[in-house]
């Protein structure tokens, strides 16, 4: 009876602190140097606002959060650009607040590139500065009409000078790389492109016919195959194609530098 009695006083102490039924956003991201704005109405009973508390990495938030709006400032946080935020907006579960700008704790795509150059290593390399917002870098060759993917960089994000590099796998004859970042906004943002002639042999297919695999002659290389409606059914790197269990017919093999229409008998 007694631990009956003492679960009710909690609860009751709970509810007047305006812990129980209660909701709360979580926003997590990173610090770009912009404070967050909430709209925030009246609780569903007309009394009093909706938000009652706000953490940043766990601590309180001194704000005052008891106006229609209000502004979370990270300014007196101590953060530098790039730090991790975990921001709790704690609300009446009979209302809802609005975060104006959630999208100010996701890293952009800032960077301006001065340079951009293929070594005669083989190594593609960037300079950078302005980044705000650490985001990877993809790497892409122009290959078979179009720019491919080959690989990715980790970005500094953080202001200042940055330097990258990215060991390339060239095919024969002239190529082209360059960098891309991708933001929240969906838009690409490109460095600069960078030019490479290889010295390395046309590699070539051993005609037009095939069963059981494709043999390239000249070396490995990278390679996508598609069927006769365009749609990819196979894409790697290496100088043999398993071709068992598809069906006979056209196709179309993307390897090197060229395309070729083949045949699987």
């Amino acid at each position: 009876m007694m631990k009956q009695v003492r679960l009710i006083t909690l609860t009751l102490l709970l509810g007047f602190c305006g812990i129980a039924n209660a909701g709360v956003i979580v926003l997590e991201g990173n610090y770009m140097g912009k404070n967050i704005f909430v709209k925030n109405p009246f609780g569903g009973a007309g009394v009093g606002f909706c938000v009652f508390e706000v953490t940043i990495n766990g601590k309180l938030s001194p704000d005052e959060v008891n106006q229609s709006a209000f502004e979370i400032d990270f300014a007196n946080q101590g953060l530098r650009i790039g730090d991790k935020l975990i921001v709790n907006i704690k609300h009446k579960d009979d209302c809802a607040p609005e975060v104006l700008n959630p999208e100010v704790l996701k890293p952009k795509s800032t960077f301006n590139n001065s340079k951009a150059s293929v070594s005669r290593e083989g190594v593609f390399g960037w300079t950078v500065d302005n980044e705000n917002g650490k985001l990877d870098y993809i790497i892409e060759q122009f290959r078979w009409n179009k720019w491919v993917k080959v690989g990715e960089v980790s970005g500094n994000g953080t202001p200042g000078v940055h330097n990258y590099e990215f060991k390339i796998t060239p095919h024969s004859g002239e190529n082209k790389f360059r960098g891309k970042q991708v933001d929240y906004t969906g838009k690409p943002r490109y460095t600069k492109m960078s030019k490479y002639t290889s010295s390395s042999p046309e590699i070539t297919l051993g005609g037009d016919k095939f069963k059981g695999s494709i043999n390239f002659k000249g070396g490995a290389t990278m390679f996508e195959l598609y069927d006769r409606y365009g749609t990819i059914v196979k894409r790697g790197y290496g100088q043999t194609v398993d071709i068992m269990g598809l069906q006979k017919g056209t196709y179309y093999i993307s390897f090197d530098n060229d395309t070729k229409t083949v045949q699987f008998k």
